[in-house]
């Protein structure tokens, strides 16, 4: 016959939360649960800071619902790396309610701010908004009307620089080159393509700004795929047929175009027609790959002073 396992009827009920140490050492206590520490323990998730500015995408080029496509997307790639984040998109040509202006995005962000500090009488304003330009590499006469954006909104947003060079960028590219089947996707292990370049030419636009710092993500890239990479200019006359040659002069046959561009500032038919000129294949510009939006997130952060957990992005080359 089995004992029972539950009290005897009749005797008093022990409450074992309320006993100390001494008063019974023969049950089983409950003890809080500590949190864990030391390198184990999981980090903090990460969150906007409460009333932190909004991070306003600023996308330059012909205004298109591919290019508001690709913004959203960007922007969606920051928020998820930061929970709670305002993510906002500006237009730099644009002008209506579809889409809209840069210079309109950042003014309706310091009216709400202006509208949440008289609520809450907070009078430590900082910056209505973070403008970080959807660009690869520097383009003097788009920044220059993106800061004049800013400054016209009257919102004391702040600007931050253009996304490369970065090692991401030159990983963008890679990838970009092996979905287009003209690079190994991994040399580690030997996957080889037929059609493998043995030449890049880095195209860009923005000057010869554009072009030298295009020509440091080259080096990376270079590096990556162990074949020679030289930058061009996609806005200069016969600049591409120029590296084309300069390419096959130094022993490469099978060239390859990759656009080191984003693809709102990239002008219709602009990257066919480079090809065609180089006699090459050509790459699909970076768009929204997941590097992308992270860089755009790193620059925001940089300047909120916020530092990103777990991410590895590492500084940019200058």
């Amino acid at each position: 016959m089995s004992s029972p396992t539950g009290p005897a009827p009749g005797s008093p009920r022990i409450d074992v939360d309320s006993l100390s140490p001494g008063d019974a050492p023969g049950l089983p206590m409950r003890m809080p649960r500590g949190r864990p520490t030391g390198r184990h323990r999981k980090p903090e998730p990460l969150a906007a800071p409460e009333g932190a500015p909004a991070l306003v995408l600023a996308v330059p080029g012909t205004p298109s619902p591919a290019s508001r496509s690709l913004a959203e997307e960007v922007s969606s790639i920051a928020r998820s790396e930061l929970p709670g984040l305002d993510a906002r998109i500006g237009y730099v040509d644009g002008g209506d309610e579809e889409f809209p202006s840069l210079e309109a995005v950042l003014a309706q962000a310091a009216a709400e701010q202006q509208a949440q500090a008289a609520e809450t009488g907070r009078r430590d304003l900082g910056p209505a908004a973070v403008v970080v330009p959807l660009l690869a590499g520097p383009d003097s006469a788009l920044l220059r009307r993106i800061r004049q954006a800013v400054l016209n909104s009257a919102s004391g947003a702040e600007l931050t620089d253009v996304l490369g060079p970065h090692p991401l960028l030159a990983e963008a590219l890679h990838v970009r080159l092996s979905e287009a089947g003209l690079a190994r996707a991994d040399r580690a292990r030997l996957f080889t393509v037929a059609t493998a370049a043995d030449g890049i030419i880095l195209a860009t636009v923005g000057g010869e700004e554009a072009v030298q710092a295009a020509g440091i993500t080259g080096m990376l890239l270079s590096a990556r795929l162990a074949v020679p990479v030289l930058a061009a200019g996609l806005d200069e006359e016969g600049a591409i047929a120029r590296t084309a040659e300069q390419l096959r002069s130094s022993g490469s046959q099978q060239l390859a175009l990759a656009p080191y561009l984003i693809g709102p500032e990239l002008a219709d038919g602009l990257l066919g027609a480079a090809a065609e000129e180089a006699g090459c294949a050509s790459a699909e510009a970076l768009g929204a790959y997941g590097a992308v939006g992270r860089l755009v997130l790193s620059n925001y952060a940089a300047a909120m002073g916020i530092t990103l957990q777990g991410q590895g992005l590492g500084a940019p080359v200058r």
